[in-house]
Parts: structure tokens; C-alpha cells; sequence
């Protein structure tokens, strides 16, 4: 398949589209609009064309409806909805392929005018060309889907030209020039950072749950969240280079990768139509050597039907569909499915494995728990929160978040110790903030049910006596609890975790968490090769939820690698066959009912042409179908299969 060059343009909203183009006062007619005109009106004009035929012939309105006048009168009507598919049959021929979906609609209708029966003609051509129009509306829902998910993205940066800071589209911007990032932002580009120093939540990226300082001259990647200040950055990559760019490309290729029943479908059809057509010719000629009351005509006619119920159209169409409705739906609920495959390897996941930062925990420190020994919380968090706004450091950002406006007291002398924390004064009393190693040196003793805490501890000592201590912990997501509730519900018989970080702290998430088993202190190499253990058990097929750089071996080692999307690393998203792009892990559940309802509805579909046919089929050789029945065993069920294929994209999945 011949890839689309994407361009962000085309996913801008109406009202950016509009600046570009001037407005006279009048309401005109959009392009878009005048093209979905354009589309629907050779069906409508066939449409009202055959149903006026019809009339006609029934009540016999006009005696001179008859002869030449007649077919003519259908040959307009045919030509609209048939010559498209004629063309698109020659076409096929001239490539040295016969024996198409289009050839075979070709013959049956050519025949039916050849033996008289123009209603049956146009009629069939007609509802070919109404399934086709249902089929392209599908299609389009599901892109606007798409389209909507990826419009969420960062699609602005702010760049330095002509002596002012200016917002422009991500793609204009080229190598060597500067962006300024306010706090808050994503980094819309690679860079140097300018600035003199910066701190950027990049657990996406490195798969730390602690934020990360860097000084001028260091690399910023893009995808890292500014936390502190607004700063400036050289960009070294282009747009193009970004992970933003290669998702949009994998949007619109994602239906380049078939699953195995598509695949098998169009196989069969390849081998199922020459077939068909043999039998059809058969159907005509044979009965002569057979049947004492032979008519030609009347053997056409069961040929021509049997050949109409015979087109593979409902298969060849509503199958695809069937995926690219799941695709839609998926990524309407800011899922992205890398293809159909993906969606039919998600059915079969029965072991899900996780990283634990920036996963199911947020990556960003929180207060977990206050213990005061000698003033009242609040009195011990003034003394605390007045020595930590002196330091810039993403920990004392998670302690001054305790009280919006800060503390009442203020901390003078302060100084750092290096690698131990702060010394200062307050109130007149001397304070000491920091870990264990800064409390011993300053002989202060330390309470030893310290020693058993192991998430990050920030100590306070008043007056040379220990006045308490803080822990720091990443913070679960929000809906990390319901996520594993519901991935468990929906049969997925083992839940493990492993993560690059302490194995004290993994197990303690773990156990909170209810996960089945879980190791930590990992390096990549290490999560790798606890996978292919998994890999290795009979009837296991492994599904792996990461964000970051180091997340990535194992994201492409696994049977469906699935990626945050939201923060996750370029590397990550790039490697991974499904993307969260709302960073919910409960987001994962719903993928494995998405890929579950898919593969039903198209297997509903292959059960309802197959079904349909055969009987009518039945019916045909032995002459008690007419072309009326042909047409509603093809496009009818083609039509119906459709409709249901729609339903993916209107179900609840809550």
C-alpha cells in the first residue's frame, strides 16, 4: 500500500482552516459538503430513475414505455452506478486479474439487460453502489475518530523570529532554532537546553519515577513536561522526526496490516469466484444434455442470479469493515490499534505484564504521610515547608504543595549540604532538612522505625532534637485500582509487574494493587528476558504495558506491546502495536473488549453471508429465486453486514 504523505493542515481545526481563506458575508456551500453531494447523486439520480421505470411498467402509465424507449430509459439509469464498476472490472482485466467482485457484478448485470430483465439490472448495480456508500461513511467515521484523538496532541511551539517569540506549527520549525517552553508544557521538539538550568518530569522517558534537573547545554527531548520556570531550547531534530509525526503516519496505514481472517478472506475470494463463474457457465449449458424442456433464456437467467448471490461483495466488504470499525471505535476511546492484527492478537492475551512508572503511578512525587514527634502537623510542616521553599528541588515542590500560599515563617541562613539537604533557621530555632546521613553527622538520632520505610524520606531536626519526618511517594493514577479490577474481569488470568525501580517499593505497589507477582530493580535487558520466560509456558500469550526508552525491548518482544501514550517516549510509541493515548491504564480493559467485540461482529458477518448465500443459492439453481432474491442475498446482506460492522463504533464500553 502506497503511504500518504500526512500533513498536520488537514488536522486543524475549522477555525485555525479559516484564517487562511476570506469570507464575503455569504454562507457558501463548503468543499467538503459539495464533495459529499457529488458522491451521493449518481445513486440518487439511478434511484429515482428505477423506482420511476418501475412505476411506469406496473401501472402501464405511458403505452409508448415500451421497445427502444425502455432501455434506454434503464441504460441512463444503469450507467451512474454501473460504469464505475465496469471500468473498475477492465481495469482488473488489463492487470491479469478476472476474476474480481466487479467482473462478476459486470457479467450478471450485462446479462440481465441482455435477456430483458433491465429493472434487475440497474437494481443490482444500484445497491452495490448504496453498500459502497455506507461502507466510505464507515470508513470516515472511523478517521474522524481517529483524527479527533490526534487533534488532543501539542501541535503548537513557540519559536524566536524577528525579536519576539512567536506561535507556530510544530513543522515549520526547522534545526538551530529557539522554542520557549512554559511550565506546564510539553517539549514540542528535541533540543539543547538554553536556559540555565530546568526540571522536566521525563518518567516517560527514562522510566524514573524522580523528576529530572539538568543544567545549560544538556539534551531536552521531546515529550518532557517543563515543571519549573519558563526556559528556552535549541531544537536539533525536525517536526518530522517527532513522535506526533510518526503516529499520524501510523493513523493512516494502520489498515496495512491485515489480520489473519482478512487475509484468509481474500485468499478464499481469489480462489471461490473463478469457481463460481465455472459453475455459472455450467448452469447455462449443462442442463441441455439433461433436461428434455430446455430454454436457453431460462438458464441464463438462474446463471445470471446465481451469479449475482455468488459475488463475494458482503465478505470482500464487510470484513475490513468489521476491523476498521473496531480501529475507529478503539481509537475514539483514545486507543490506537496499529492495525487489524493487533485487534485479533488482543483476544488472545491471557497474561498481562506492566512497568510500574508512569504506568499505573503518575511518575510525579506526592506527600504520602506527615509524622510530627514534637509540634502539631500543621505547626511541623510551617517549619518544613519555610526551609524547603529555599531549594528548587522537585521534592520540596511536592512538600510546598501541602498549604497553596505557602508557610507564615521564614527560613534564613539557609545553605545546602551537599548530597544531605538543607541547614538553616527559623523562628530562631536551628533546622535541618534532609535524609538520614545529614541527621547522624549532626549527631541528631534517628528514630529506627525510619529504617523500615522505603519510599523517599525527608527528615526535619528542630533545636538539635528530631522533630519528625515526611515521606514522598509517586502517586498511583487515578484509576489504577479499577483498571486492574477490570482486567481481571474480563479473564485475563495473570497480572505481573516489573519495574526498574526498588524492588521494595514495586512489591509494595504490588501488594496494594493485588498484582499476582512482581520484581523490581530491572534493567531493560532484565524485563526482557522475564517475558520470554513467560513466552516460553504453553498457551501463555503476553501483552506489555510501558512507557519509557527502557520499556521498548520488551514492548516489541512481547504478542501485543502496549504503549502510554500520552507522556510516553518516542521510542516506546514507535515500537508498541497498541497506544494508550490518554495514559489510563483502564484504558487497557477496553482495548481487549474492543478487539473481543470486533472479532465477534465479523465472524457474525462471515456466518451471515455464508448462511444467506447458501440457501438462496439453493433456491437459484433449482429456479425458485429470482434476480430480486440475488440481489438482497448479495448487497442486502453486504448491507446489513455493514450496519452491523457500524455498531462498534456506537457501543459503550464502560
Amino acid at each position: 500500500m502506497k503511504k500518504k504523505k500526512v500533513n498536520l493542515r488537514d488536522l486543524e481545526p475549522k477555525e485555525h482552516q479559516g484564517e487562511h481563506s476570506h469570507d464575503d458575508g455569504h454562507n457558501h456551500s463548503s468543499p467538503e459538503e459539495i464533495s459529499n453531494f457529488r458522491t451521493y447523486l449518481p445513486a440518487i439520480f439511478s434511484f429515482v430513475m428505477l423506482i420511476a421505470g418501475i412505476a411506469i411498467d406496473y401501472f402501464d402509465a405511458f403505452p409508448f414505455f415500451k421497445g427502444w424507449i425502455r432501455v434506454v430509459w434503464y441504460t441512463v439509469a444503469y450507467i451512474p452506478v454501473g460504469f464505475p464498476v465496469i471500468r473498475e472490472g477492465w481495469k482488473s482485466i488489463k492487470n491479469g486479474d478476472f476474476f474480481t467482485e466487479f467482473f462478476l457484478m459486470s457479467i450478471a448485470t450485462l446479462g440481465a439487460f441482455a435477456i430483458g430483465e433491465y429493472p434487475e439490472g440497474v437494481a443490482v448495480m444500484l445497491f452495490y453502489a448504496v453498500g459502497e456508500l455506507f461502507q466510505n461513511a464507515a470508513v470516515n467515521r472511523a478517521k474522524g475518530n481517529i483524527k479527533a484523538l490526534l487533534d488532543v496532541r501539542p501541535n503548537e511551539a513557540l519559536v524566536y523570529r524577528d525579536g519576539d517569540f512567536v506561535s507556530v506549527n510544530p513543522e515549520t520549525v526547522e534545526i538551530g532554532e529557539k522554542i520557549q517552553v512554559r511550565v506546564g508544557e510539553k517539549v514540542p521538539l528535541d533540543g539543547i537546553l538554553l536556559s540555565e538550568k530546568g526540571s522536566f518530569n521525563t518518567a516517560a522517558l527514562t522510566g524514573e519515577s524522580k523528576p529530572d534537573t539538568i543544567a545549560k547545554g544538556d539534551t531536552v527531548f521531546a515529550g518532557s513536561i517543563n515543571l519549573d520556570g519558563v526556559i528556552e531550547i535549541e531544537t536539533t531534530k525536525e517536526f518530522k522526526d517527532s513522535s506526533i509525526a510518526r503516529i499520524l503516519d501510523m493513523v493512516q496505514n494502520a489498515t496495512a496490516r491485515k489480520s489473519k481472517t482478512e487475509l484468509f478472506i481474500r485468499k478464499f475470494a481469489r480462489i471461490y469466484t473463478p469457481i463460481v463463474v465455472f459453475l455459472a457457465i455450467g448452469l447455462t449449458f449443462l442442463p441441455y444434455f439433461f433436461v428434455d424442456d430446455y430454454v436457453f433464456r431460462d438458464w441464463l437467467y438462474r446463471a445470471l442470479i446465481f451469479l449475482v448471490i455468488s459475488c463475494p461483495c458482503a465478505l470482500v466488504i464487510s470484513i475490513p469493515l468489521g476491523y476498521f470499525g473496531g480501529l475507529g471505535a478503539a481509537s475514539r476511546n483514545g486507543i490506537l490499534f496499529k492495525g487489524a492484527s493487533f485487534l485479533d492478537a488482543m483476544t488472545q492475551v491471557n497474561t498481562v505484564v506492566m512497568d510500574k512508572t508512569g504506568t499505573v503511578t503518575k511518575g510525579v512525587f506526592k506527600i504520602k504521610e506527615i509524622n510530627s514527634f514534637t509540634f502539631e502537623e500543621a505547626e511541623f510542616m510551617k517549619y518544613l515547608m519555610a526551609m524547603e521553599e529555599q531549594s528548587t528541588h522537585p521534592i520540596a515542590k511536592a512538600i510546598l504543595e501541602y498549604k497553596a500560599d505557602g508557610s507564615d515563617y521564614e527560613a534564613t541562613d539557609v545553605s545546602e549540604v551537599a548530597g544531605k539537604g538543607l541547614k538553616g533557621t527559623v523562628n530562631g530555632k536551628t533546622v535541618l532538612v534532609g535524609n538520614k546521613a545529614l541527621m547522624t553527622s549532626n549527631g541528631i538520632e534517628v528514630p529506627s522505625e525510619t529504617d523500615g520505610i522505603v519510599e523517599s524520606i525527608v527528615m526535619v531536626s528542630i533545636d538539635g532534637k528530631f522533630a519528625g519526618y515526611v515521606t514522598i511517594a509517586d502517586e498511583l493514577k487515578d484509576d489504577t485500582h479499577q483498571a486492574i479490577k477490570q482486567i481481571r474481569d474480563s479473564g485475563i488470568s495473570k497480572i505481573i509487574m516489573l519495574s526498574g525501580d526498588k524492588d521494595s517499593i514495586t512489591q509494595q505497589v504490588a501488594k496494594e494493587l493485588n498484582i499476582d507477582w512482581a520484581k523490581g530493580g530491572l534493567l531493560p535487558e532484565d524485563k526482557l528476558n522475564e517475558v520470554e520466560k513467560l513466552k516460553k509456558q504453553p498457551d501463555t500469550k503476553v501483552a506489555f504495558i510501558g512507557d519509557g526508552i527502557n520499556d521498548a525491548p520488551v514492548l516489541a518482544a512481547s504478542d501485543v506491546g502496549i504503549a502510554m501514550g500520552g507522556l510516553g517516549s518516542d521510542v516506546a510509541i514507535e515500537t508498541a502495536d497498541v497506544i494508550i493515548q490518554t495514559d489510563q491504564p483502564s484504558k487497557i480493559a477496553r482495548a481487549i473488549k474492543i478487539g473481543r467485540s470486533t472479532r465477534r461482529i465479523v465472524w457474525q458477518n462471515i456466518a451471515l453471508a455464508f448462511g444467506v448465500k447458501i440457501i438462496v443459492l439453493i433456491l437459484g439453481a433449482g429456479g425458485l429465486a429470482t434476480m430480486w432474491e440475488a440481489v438482497f442475498a448479495d448487497v442486502g446482506v453486504a448491507l446489513l453486514a455493514i450496519l452491523n460492522a457500524v455498531r462498534l463504533q456506537k457501543m459503550i464500553w464502560d
